[in-house]
């Protein structure tokens, strides 16, 4: 088959990997005008582990690992009152901190290794619109260009434009929680350990800090608020958006001066409302959607990275399982992941994440004594441990389809 993908990112890189391995002719265009190896620190957990290792590529992995050890639970003068460690026990479930955490960009870096000599890569190109009949999809392109391809894979994120164009007119794939998260690297210092330090101020505001590299350190601003003001940020000018971040934490306490400074000179700046992507439905005719475009789980589940590799193995298998049946591929790609899609969205409970940003100094005070007392019984480590499956629960991933030379 030939086969579009639109977006250069990890869902998009994977499936070329897979759908390239299934002999099939696979061009990926990313807007960008080259490898968008950027970004703060993700985690692989439970399934993604597995399908990284399916690929051959969990020892690159393992290689550009960060050095996360845990996460402490920090007051004003930076003091730790509790700290949950990383499980490296190789059971059980994984702990705020993964056993795999990884820079969005090594990764990115090592998908495109295994990739760009079996996958054609164009860049500062994107897809602005298609048509389709029962034979072939017509993509055309933002420079005037079009092409005839078997299948379209809108593999552009969580604001991707396939997936409004398969959608009816209004519709809203957005679940939001009310909370919304920017970050932004700054120089590194002697106090920035290997522990992710987190932070609360009242008003529903948290800072988190890790370091991943000598040099560097990643900040997180955090917020409860539920505005039109908030949701709008995201769309402005980035000076605009960091203007406001400045102005919801000038007050905040601990470490802020110091961040902010830092925001204005920062290399790498990103601003989101935390939010999930639901839909029905994950394709249409020959347009498919992957990763973010096709069920984003928000940071916040642990499993956005993870979730887009296993759904790009499990669309390529099925593709490659049944590369003459188009409509029988898509569908039991719908059928085969969605259980497990449902059950990593599901993992975002926004009580929960309203507890971890309180309001008011009493909450943040009481939050703090109850982590510690959990922290002092061992608790965390003790669920993770004994717990019978990862985040993802019991699914499984599937077998991939051999390659057509094996048939």
């Amino acid at each position: 088959m030939r086969v579009l993908i639109a977006g250069g990112g990890i869902a998009g890189q994977a499936l070329a990997f897979w759908l390239a391995r299934g002999g099939h002719r696979v061009t990926v265009v990313e807007r960008f005008p080259a490898l968008r190896a950027t970004g703060a620190q993700v985690d692989l957990r439970g399934q993604g582990i597995q399908a990284v290792r399916r690929m051959g590529l969990l020892d690159a992995v393992r290689d550009r690992l960060v050095d996360e050890k845990g996460v402490a639970f920090v007051d004003a003068r930076g003091r730790a009152r509790a700290t949950i460690m990383a499980n490296t026990s190789g059971r059980g479930r994984q702990t705020l901190t993964s056993e795999y955490e990884i820079m969005r960009g090594d990764l990115v870096r090592i998908l495109h290794d295994a990739t760009r000599h079996h996958a054609e890569y164009i860049f500062g190109k994107s897809v602005d619109g298609f048509e389709q009949d029962e034979h072939r999809v017509v993509a055309h392109f933002s420079d005037g260009s079009s092409g005839e391809y078997d299948l379209l894979v809108g593999a552009d994120g969580q604001g991707s434009r396939i997936r409004r164009a398969i959608h009816p007119e209004g519709f809203d794939p957005y679940w939001r929680v009310g909370i919304h998260m920017a970050y932004w690297f700054v120089p590194r210092i002697a106090s920035d350990g290997t522990v992710r330090d987190t932070y609360m101020a009242p008003g529903g505001r948290q800072i988190m800090r890790r370091s991943h590299n000598p040099t560097e350190t990643q900040v997180y601003f955090v917020l409860r608020e539920e505005s039109e003001e908030a949701s709008a940020i995201h769309r402005e000018p980035v000076e605009r958006q960091q203007e406001f971040w400045a102005s919801r934490f000038r007050d905040a306490g601990w470490q802020t001066e110091r961040f902010v400074e830092g925001m204005r000179t920062s290399p790498f700046f990103y601003s989101q409302e935390v939010a999930q992507v639901r839909t029905d439905t994950w394709s249409e005719g020959r347009v498919a959607l992957a990763g973010d475009a096709a069920h984003c789980a928000s940071p916040y589940s642990g499993m956005g990275v993870s979730g887009g590799l296993v759904g790009a193995h499990v669309l390529a298998g099925e593709i490659n399982r049944h590369p003459d049946d188009l409509p029988t591929a898509l569908a039991n790609y719908d059928t085969v992941l969605r259980p497990f899609v449902d059950e990593i969205q599901a993992e975002v409970n926004p009580r929960l994440l309203r507890l971890g940003l309180p309001m008011t100094r009493r909450a943040v005070d009481a939050f703090q004594a109850v982590t510690a007392l959990a922290c002092f019984l061992r608790v965390p480590d003790l669920v993770a441990r004994w717990s019978k499956e990862d985040r993802g629960g019991d699914w499984r991933l599937p077998r991939g389809a051999p390659r057509p030379s094996a048939a």
